[in-house]
């Protein structure tokens, strides 16, 4: 993600004066929140796994949510890519490519 898109995000935010409501608390709950609705869009589709017709709602349920977590982490004082990075890097540890290539397994079972 761009600086730019990142300072979009915060200037909506800012132009409405809501940064007074933006405590971690609330927006771990509007994270949780988005990420259900765009859970939503798969709700009782079976075994149907295809996304093509449902593109517009995944989009704008994923921009939902993705505009919290630039919320949450300018609330907490935290970086996107540091924090993106190094996650990557206990991921890579947890998951080494020989043990994990094509497995779906969790680490604790590699």
């Amino acid at each position: 993600m761009t600086n730019e898109t990142i300072n979009q995000i915060l200037k909506f935010r800012d132009d409405r004066e809501w940064k007074q409501f933006h405590n971690p608390k609330d927006l771990a709950i509007s994270i949780s929140l988005e990420a259900a609705e765009l859970l939503e869009v798969f709700q009782w589709s079976g075994s149907d796994t295809s996304y093509e017709d449902k593109q517009e709602k995944i989009k704008e349920e994923l921009a939902d949510v993705i505009n919290y977590c630039v919320l949450m982490a300018d609330a907490c004082g935290l970086d996107i890519d540091t924090i993106v990075t190094e996650k990557i890097k206990k991921n890579n540890e947890k998951y080494p490519v020989e043990k994990a290539r094509g497995k779906r397994d969790k680490y604790t079972k590699l």
